[in-house]
């Protein structure tokens, strides 16, 4: 069966390492921070001006003066620091952040993804993103395989604007875990009980599977 929105996040939050500092996008990705497995030190990190990100908080328990960059109320670690956004915009053009998590509405077979326009619709700008994508070491993108349209979001090229090109290495939707190397989506992993048949007709790009694929294992 396909994964929901948390176990993406889950699935993702396999692919963080100790030592870490890591910036999670807008969305699906937001929700890693409740996945970090255990004794594992791993340094959030917010354009809008903190490290030491912690899990969302309880309810009840909301402080409206500690949000993320998607101004979702958060919380924080000990040790945790705020300071203003050109020392945190400094702390990713200069290649400080291990890990990016992004949402997205296209990623191409060659790693460009488009995830902040959509023609005719009024949008605030395309925000951190632009940044992180040119100066992560390494980004993973968490999104729905096809959109509401049943249509994949996995293609050959995007259809639309682009905010970076050449810079997703990996893709986990709910149904499929993907690399993306030599211009092509490798299939990892599929989520249980889907079948390789399916994740091949919703994946409009070039789509590589070499030998048996395993399932997801949480």
């Amino acid at each position: 069966m396909a994964l929901d929105k948390f176990q993406i996040a889950q699935r993702i939050a396999r692919e963080l390492q100790d030592g870490f500092y890591v910036n999670l996008g807008i969305g699906i990705p937001t929700l890693v921070a409740n996945y970090i497995p255990e004794g594992m030190e791993v340094v959030l990190q917010s354009e809008n001006g903190l490290l030491g990100m912690g899990p969302f908080p309880e309810e009840g328990k909301e402080d409206a003066d500690l949000i993320n960059a998607g101004k979702q109320t958060i919380t924080t670690l000990p040790g945790s620091a705020f300071f203003d956004s050109a020392m945190s915009f400094g702390m990713i053009r200069s290649g400080k952040i291990n890990l990016t998590v992004l949402g997205a509405m296209e990623v191409s077979q060659d790693g460009d993804i488009a995830n902040w326009k959509i023609p005719g619709k009024m949008v605030k700008g395309m925000g951190g993103a632009m940044d992180l994508v040119a100066s992560a070491k390494n980004i993973i993108v968490a999104m729905m395989h096809t959109n509401p349209k049943g249509e994949s979001k996995l293609l050959p090229e995007c259809s639309l604007p682009l905010t970076g090109k050449r810079c997703v290495k990996k893709i986990v939707t709910e149904l499929a875990v993907l690399e993306i190397k030599d211009g092509a989506f490798h299939l990892l992993e599929r989520a249980p009980g889907v079948s390789v048949e399916e994740i091949k007709e919703k994946t409009a790009g070039k789509l590589t599977v070499e030998g048996q694929i395993p399932e997801m294992i949480f």
